[in-house]
């Protein structure tokens, strides 16, 4: 990812933010956010609703630590050090959303508005599991995607996991009533400000070994 463009996604995604966020505190409710989550809720089923109650599982605080803690190690273990040393730092974006999160104050739907599977804690703004699930598994899928100590149809089988669960996280967190539409879109632009800081570093910190070498 070369630096020109590597720049580009960051000033857009964090203009973006700031923009949206902004919109939000002037409008915290809009008819868009509820056409969406109407649209999106129409059709459900106890099938369904397990569905994306999984799909969620792994951005559940206690759960996210232990599974980055887990990669890191494994990283460790198999001597990718830098490797595992950015894992880590994916969850950093816990702490950037905390700050968003208390900033905006914008409240999660309620159940006269929307149907609640799950009853989720903290202000709704932006979606923390959309933000996670973009700096952890879009990390993992870079790492897998990038990398050649693996073989190609295990690299290939981790990669589209990544791929498809950032894909379907959206729609879980809307499905289930714990965030609006601009909720999951506020978590992507953040999500993709914060993984593109991390590779821009790591790549960074990889030209810069070899070139010591």
């Amino acid at each position: 990812m070369r630096k020109k463009h590597t720049s580009k996604i960051l000033v857009i995604t964090a203009l973006g933010l700031l923009l949206l966020s902004t919109l939000i505190i002037i409008f915290p409710l809009s008819s868009i956010d509820i056409r969406i989550s109407e649209e999106v809720q129409a059709t459900h089923s106890p099938l369904l609703d397990l569905l994306m109650v999984a799909i969620s599982w792994f951005g559940h605080i206690w759960v996210s630590v232990i599974m980055v803690s887990i990669s890191t190690g494994l990283l460790l273990l198999f001597k990718h050090k830098m490797e595992a040393i950015y894992c880590f730092l994916t969850l950093g974006i816990g702490l950037l959303t905390y700050v968003v999160k208390i900033s905006v104050n914008r409240p999660r739907p309620g159940f006269k508005l929307v149907r609640i599977i799950e009853h989720a804690k903290f202000q709704g703004f932006p979606s923390g599991h959309v933000a996670f699930y973009i700096a952890f598994f879009g990390l993992m899928a870079f790492y897998f995607y990038r990398n050649k100590w693996l073989k190609k149809s295990f690299r290939i089988t981790i990669t589209t996991f990544c791929l498809g669960i950032i894909f379907l996280i959206p729609f879980s967190r809307v499905y289930l009533g714990a965030h609006w539409f601009t909720d999951v879109f506020g978590g992507f632009l953040e999500g993709c400000f914060y993984l593109t800081l991390l590779i821009y570093f790591y790549l960074d910190g990889k030209e810069s070994a070899f070139r010591k070498l």
